[in-house]
């Protein structure tokens, strides 16, 4: 048997003597290789094999497809779709049988893997591109690898022109997908996105071969699609006066115009504007074929028991006693204990399942008000009944009525991992969010649960990102450790959410989504991952996605703080990701644009001053802007006390209550007063809805510049005496602040405020000065009298 080294030799001596052979008949091999583009698919291929030989793609060649296959003939056609965009020559396209393929052709056909419905093979050699699946969904994903393997330009529209061509490289590619279930969210309840706009998202969600796109289509704020038999859900719920959410938009519009509320979704009526709008049933059979065509299931969300605001307004009497409103922490729900709610689900469920071919429909069952239930007296004749414990049992009691209702017509459920609280059939899919309950996914996984992973941790792309996301993304992995191999089998995927409080606009989305959705393609498609690998293919990724207009995120600038103390001179000093990027700045309190201050060299500081900073992509694309302040300070003084009289640690207070911002932590919510080694939580803190306050001394080892660096998820505020130092306050995923100060060796009061509205309980504190590498700030720093 050849060994595979001495089967790469054989390949080269005969490569090596067809140059020579090039080079006897009169030809330059030099001039007629051609120079073959790097190899850089994301998600990447199960197998990659890269050959010598490359394919040259002009107005010449012919699209084929196997004879009598309907999937590949389908398959043949969408790609043609997509060359005919660039070229000005009608592609020959038809069927072909027998052995031999003519050169210069694609060939797809349906000889490959039967046994996985995703598989694909895909090789590309000097006369053929050749791809084969077994599947049309293999075929499929084998045209989107090809797609990547074409330059960008095929993105927009353009003209290969005659005598023009492209070198696609030579290579084998074996390939299936990790999971089954490879998801993204849209919330589109919170702000309306319009028909066109979705089938955008859609088509970038195959390109990088998502297979289920999870539309939110109902919630407090407002019900997106026609359901014939209740008008008034979209006459009324699909518009509302501007609310708290809108707000803040619009405040953040005045310095990114990505907020600004999209005229086109306002109306006026009988003097007054209202904001929404929504989609007829027409229009979302529109967009299910688009799906379709590109083997992306559409997965709707209607959400019950609670977030029903704007199904309540429209139709009081779903709710037990017909209140609306707010109970202590969300909306009033429907009431599950009279007929006539099952009756309005049923029907609207009816309609859902006549236009959806999803074998899935999502309820939601997350975040469930119950109080207006504990107060009624049909609750409580129907807990007698049913034997029904407790009120949590009673949004069971719920979800298994309707899971029941789909089961009959032939659906499965999903709902997010509270619809485990009170209990609930093992038929039932589990969408598991909340990453500060690690025990969910094994129990639905003990319980025979299917669960998709969609935590909070890595999965909430409307977490504000950082110059971490994209790494913390990519590392994720779907498996908990916890759960034993048998019980691994019912984690069928994972799935990025994108909720639309703060994302009115689809620069705003795509700005969120991207690329973070590119690195969770390849966590769930991809058996192995290597980041610095996968850094480098996505670099080439950005161009492409300018050819498809879509308003990524560009990676950070970096080797500055946004907030500097220096005590003579500071100097700024701003590192770029590509060298194709401008950096360009203002201290007048102007934005940046493409005319404003080049950055070439660091800029020398010598008194207070501002800068305004943004990197810019030779098409103009602007990237974050960067508030970079700085302060001319005296070194603070420490504190004169007794030293014999500290103990190591700090003092920490707990309390309990909902909050949106430190500020909001009150007196009247305490609960205990402990003292810790260093920052954490206190034993007996719960989940969700608390908070902490620490104080203490810290010990400062000399004098000089010290950055600290305050990481959290909610919100958290930094304080050294009555200055606040890092402010990283409000409701948020992970993320880390920092900010600097001038202290005199010594003991200083520091403070840290916290508090955690439902995450991952994050709270990591670190200091870093000019002899002292960046560190967690550890109890042998930490004091208190």
């Amino acid at each position: 048997m050849i060994d595979k080294l001495n089967v790469m030799e054989i390949r080269r001596m005969i490569f090596g003597i067809a140059i020579a052979l090039l080079a006897l008949n009169g030809c330059d091999p030099e001039k007629e290789r051609k120079e073959k583009p790097e190899v850089n698919i994301i998600p990447a291929p199960l197998e990659l094999v890269q050959s010598e030989d490359y394919f040259e793609f002009d107005s010449n060649t012919a699209i084929l497809f196997e004879e009598n296959n309907v999937a590949a003939e389908k398959q043949a056609h969408f790609l043609l779709k997509t060359i005919l965009k660039i070229t000005d020559k009608e592609f020959k396209i038809g069927p072909h049988s027998g052995n031999r393929l003519p050169d210069n052709t694609i060939f797809l056909t349906g000889d490959g893997n039967k046994n996985d419905s995703e598989a694909y093979q895909l090789s590309v050699n000097n006369e053929n591109i050749i791809l084969k699946s077994g599947s049309s969904a293999g075929l499929f994903w084998a045209t989107q690898t090809l797609r990547q393997l074409l330059p960008s330009t095929i993105e927009r529209t353009g003209v290969l022109k005659a005598g023009e061509s492209w070198v696609i490289p030579g290579l084998s590619i074996e390939d299936k997908p990790r999971f089954s279930w490879r998801g993204m969210h849209l919330d589109v309840s919170r702000h309306f996105f319009s028909k066109e706009y979705l089938k955008k998202f859609i088509d970038i969600l195959a390109l990088y071969k998502f297979n289920k796109f999870h539309l939110h289509l109902t919630d407090d704020q407002g019900w997106r699609l026609e359901i014939k038999q209740y008008p008034k859900l979209t006459e009324q719920g699909a518009w509302r006066s501007l609310n708290n959410h809108d707000a803040v938009c619009l405040q953040r519009a005045e310095e990114n115009p990505d907020f600004e509320l999209p005229r086109e979704f306002f109306m006026e009526s009988e003097g007054r504007e209202f904001y929404g709008g929504f989609y007829t049933q027409e229009d979302m059979k529109e967009i299910i074929d688009f799906a379709a065509d590109r083997h992306i299931t559409i997965v709707p969300e209607i959400d019950m028991p609670g977030h029903m605001m704007a199904a309540i307004n429209a139709y009081p009497e779903l709710t037990c006693s017909e209140e609306r409103g707010w109970g202590k922490t969300f909306s009033t729900p429907i009431c599950p204990c009279k007929e006539t709610t099952y009756e309005f689900a049923e029907n609207v469920f009816d309609e859902i399942m006549d236009l959806f071919p999803s074998e899935y429909i999502h309820i939601g069952g997350d975040e469930v008000e119950k109080t207006s239930w504990e107060n009624s007296i049909a609750c409580q004749e129907l807990m007698k009944k049913e034997g029904i414990e407790d009120i949590e049992e009673l949004q069971s009691y719920f979800i298994k009525r309707m899971e029941k209702y789909f089961n009959e017509h032939g659906k499965k459920l999903i709902g997010w991992d509270e619809i485990l609280d009170g209990g609930v059939s093992e038929n039932a899919t589990v969408m598991y969010w909340r990453g500060w309950v690690p025990e969910a996914p094994l129990n639905a996984a003990k319980a025979g649960n299917q669960v998709i992973m969609s935590p909070t941790s890595h999965c909430y792309f409307d977490y504000q990102p950082n110059d971490k996301s994209l790494e913390h993304v990519y590392s994720f992995n779907p498996i908990p450790e916890t759960l034993t191999e048998a019980q691994q089998k019912f984690i069928i995927g994972v799935q990025a959410n994108l909720w639309s409080e703060y994302i009115p606009t689809p620069e705003r989305c795509e700005y969120m989504a991207m690329p973070r959705m590119i690195a969770l393609s390849e966590v769930a498609w991809s058996e192995q991952k290597d980041w610095n690998d996968f850094s480098n293919r996505m670099h080439t990724q950005y161009t492409r996605l300018d050819e498809l207009d879509v308003n990524y995120r560009l990676p950070d600038l970096r080797g500055f703080h946004e907030n500097n103390v220096f005590v003579d001179s500071a100097v700024l000093t701003v590192s770029r990701p590509f060298d194709d990027l401008e950096v360009r700045y203002t201290i007048d309190g102007s934005l940046p644009d493409k005319n404003s201050s080049l950055y070439t060299e660091p800029q020398t500081i010598k008194s207070d001053a501002h800068f305004k900073i943004a990197a810019f992509r030779k098409n103009g694309k602007r990237g974050d802007i960067y508030n970079i302040k700085y302060e001319k300070q005296d070194y603070r003084d420490n504190l004169e006390l007794n030293v014999e009289s500290l103990n190591n640690g700090l003092m920490c207070r707990y309390f309990e209550g909902s909050y949106h911002s430190v500020n909001e932590i009150k007196e009247s919510d305490f609960k205990t007063e402990s003292t810790l080694p260093e920052f954490g939580f206190p034993e007996d803190h719960r989940e969700e809805n608390f908070a902490t306050t620490y104080d203490c001394l810290i010990k400062i080892p000399e004098t000089g510049i010290y950055s600290f660096y305050l990481a959290s998820d909610d919100g958290s505020v930094l304080k050294i005496g009555d200055q606040v130092v890092v402010d990283n306050d409000g409701r948020h995923g992970r993320i880390e602040k920092s900010a600097q100060i001038a202290l005199k060796k010594g003991y200083h009061p520091l403070k840290v405020l916290f508090f955690e509205a439902g995450g991952a309980q994050v709270l990591e504190i670190s200091i870093a000065g000019e002899n002292l590498k960046k560190q967690l700030i550890g109890s042998e720093m930490l004091f208190y009298h």
